[in-house]
């Protein structure tokens, strides 16, 4: 009936969204050291945008750079390892911004 108001259900197929079964299928074949070094990915993006003077929160970049320095070494065979060379090489990359950054404030608080 074309007045009928009861909005009718999509499959979930018609949608884009998984099913159930598909959701589980997912979940079991996901590797909790991939899902950490994606986080950590995510995480560095963050570091760097803490560290830019129009966005500067040192506190929460050192968190993240602790926090690279003590995940990473644990994903060692538990995680691609392209990917956790280059988490590496942007941890030593967010230290030396760090560090500018730190300079940076310093000097500002000096001329004040």
């Amino acid at each position: 009936m074309a007045d009928d108001p009861t909005p009718t259900e999509e499959p979930e197929a018609a949608s884009g969204r998984p099913s159930e079964e598909e959701l589980r299928d997912a979940i079991a074949r996901l590797r909790v050291g991939d899902l950490l070094a994606q986080t950590l990915v995510s995480v560095t993006s963050l570091a760097f945008a803490k560290l830019d003077p129009a966005t500067r929160d040192l506190d929460q970049a050192r968190l993240a750079i602790e926090s690279l320095r003590a995940v990473v070494p644990l994903l060692e065979g538990q995680a691609d390892e392209d990917i956790l060379r280059d988490l590496e090489s942007a941890r030593s990359s967010l230290q030396l911004a760090y560090a500018r950054a730190v300079d940076e404030e310093r000097a500002g608080d000096a001329e004040r």
